[in-house]
């Protein structure tokens, strides 16, 4: 029989990953949405016809995986809540940033399956960038679960050691932001330059867009790619080289590493 999913937390990402699920080709009756919010409860039930209720536990009835979406400062209460009642053979599958398996671990009971996952925004249009760890009472069957979950929805890899967990958040869990903040600043860029607002946001939007598809599309390596838009002397060598002269690789370094150390300032913060 086709596995039960329960989503606790009917949100803009939990809400994705279930719309992947029926665009996989899961059917909407395997599928149940719990959320104190009607409003997320009616667009989950519009959109991808599931079965949707306010009641986390009666979501989780006899559920092959349940999905924890929920904001990381609601989820030692909603594991707490589910542990004595959700069977021993379900999976969990938390999307919460900074909390840990040993924290699942501690709310959930020992020998429970878990499955840490950091998706991002992307996944709302089929085009995210996930990496998920396991605890060691995952079998091979739900491994396969939760991976087909967030591959639904863009690219999933498996890390075999969860500290890096932190170093994805800093690089494609708020990687999101620093494309939308260069979008943001060439566009801005463009205009004070002369352009039209409206021709700047779209030439900005589009190159972009375009850049990515290709790099996604090439063989070649970004570096490639780059050198082969900059002819010597031309206008491009001398916009990299002011980058160059203001030590863009540094601040990008320096601010995945702050994302990163602030994820585990955070994680350090949640009792267990």
């Amino acid at each position: 029989m086709e596995p039960l999913f329960a989503f606790i937390g009917g949100g803009n990402m939990g809400r994705a990953l279930a719309g992947g699920l029926v665009a996989s080709g899961h059917s909407p009756s395997r599928i149940r949405v719990a959320d104190v919010s009607e409003a997320c409860r009616l667009a989950c039930a519009a959109i991808h016809g599931v079965m949707v209720t306010d009641d986390n536990l009666a979501a989780c009835a006899g559920a092959d995986v349940v999905v924890l979406a929920v904001k990381p400062q609601q989820l030692r209460e909603v594991c707490v809540a589910l542990a004595p009642v959700v069977g021993p053979s379900t999976l969990f599958l938390s999307i919460a940033a900074g909390i840990t398996l040993a924290h699942l671990e501690a709310w959930l009971g020992d020998g429970r399956a878990i499955v840490r996952a950091m998706p991002n925004t992307p996944a709302q249009i089929g085009c995210g960038a996930a990496a998920l760890c396991a605890n060691g009472a995952v079998s091979n069957t739900q491994h396969a679960l939760a991976e087909s979950l967030l591959a639904s929805v863009g690219v999933a890899q498996w890390l075999d050691d969860e500290r890096l967990m932190d170093a994805v958040t800093a690089l494609s869990g708020s990687g999101p932001a620093y494309v939308f903040l260069l979008l943001e600043l060439l566009e801005q860029a463009g205009t004070e330059l002369g352009l039209p607002a409206a021709l700047s946001r779209k030439l900005a939007l589009a190159t972009v867009e375009g850049s990515a598809r290709l790099a996604s599309a090439s063989s070649d390596e970004p570096a490639t790619l780059r050198r082969q838009v900059t002819s010597p002397g031309g206008t491009t060598e001398k916009a990299l080289q002011s980058f160059n002269d203001a030590d863009l690789a540094g601040i990008v370094l320096r601010a995945l590493t702050a994302a990163r150390d602030r994820g585990r300032e955070l994680a350090a913060q949640v009792p267990y």
